[in-house]
């Protein structure tokens, strides 16, 4: 129950702090909307095995990156939360943390502060923040369908934004593992203005492509996208359990 002030006013941090309440109960909802969405297409997709090899050089290079000062060190630090001396030992726990910080930045103590962080990486912060449930859920979906090998340059990702359609339970080809039961609802909502779900509105792809740049500039260093931009086997792996870690309940 809302406490009122003497004269029947509701105190301004009072409604402010009911507003972040509700803001978060429905960036919850979200999550869960979404990663049950994941979870009803990879059930379809099948194994993805992961390539312990490929991870455990991969690792090692990142390791080396996050050591140095620049790029792009210094926005995957920003993006996962993580410190060159605190790093994880195990190889997988490292990989994905710094991918899930791709998909939601988790920032430095430091983060938006003056001078903070140099001006680059501000930005592309801002770009990776502004790519909302609907969008990453479209773009994980078709990369999980397709397999490596899939298409996965910033362009290719906002193509797969635009021609999503939650409703449809096809992984794609259908060439990985039957039919699953378990659909998308079509009235699933996804939380924020998705940019694909509202066939009245003008889709930017260009504007989508361009939030996406960055997304596909680590993930070339993370060793998910390869240098033309197409899926790997670690990126098939890996992308989707890092979506687990941002989606997963928060209580």
């Amino acid at each position: 129950m809302t406490s009122a002030l003497p004269d029947g006013r509701v105190p301004m941090d009072v409604l402010l702090e009911e507003k972040d309440e509700e803001f978060l109960a429905e960036w919850d909802a979200a999550d869960a909307e979404a990663l049950a969405a994941m979870q009803a297409l990879l059930d379809q997709v099948g194994d993805r095995p992961l390539p312990r090899e490929s991870l455990r050089m991969v690792s090692t290079r990142l390791r080396e990156v996050i050591a140095k000062p620049g790029w792009p060190g210094q926005l995957l630090i920003e993006c996962g939360g993580v410190r060159p001396e605190d790093l994880p030992a195990d190889d997988a726990e490292l990989w994905l943390q710094l991918a899930a910080g791709v998909a939601s930045p988790e920032g430095s103590d430091d983060w938006g502060a003056p001078g903070g962080g140099p001006h680059e990486t501000d930005t592309a912060i801002a770009a990776i923040c502004a790519i909302d449930h609907f969008d990453w859920l479209a773009v994980i979906t078709a990369l999980a369908a397709g397999g490596p090998g899939t298409a996965a340059a910033a362009t290719d990702l906002a193509a797969y934004v635009r021609d999503y359609d939650p409703g449809d339970g096809d992984p794609g080809d259908g060439e990985r593992g039957d039919e699953d039961e378990d659909e998308v609802p079509d009235d699933a909502d996804f939380g924020g203005d998705e940019a694909g779900a509202d066939e009245d509105d003008e889709f930017d792809e260009l504007g989508m492509g361009d939030l996406f740049l960055p997304v596909t500039a680590l993930w070339r260093v993370l060793g998910a996208i390869d240098d033309h931009e197409r899926l790997t086997p670690l990126g098939w792996w890996g992308l989707p359990e890092a979506m687990r870690i941002v989606w997963a309940p928060t209580t």
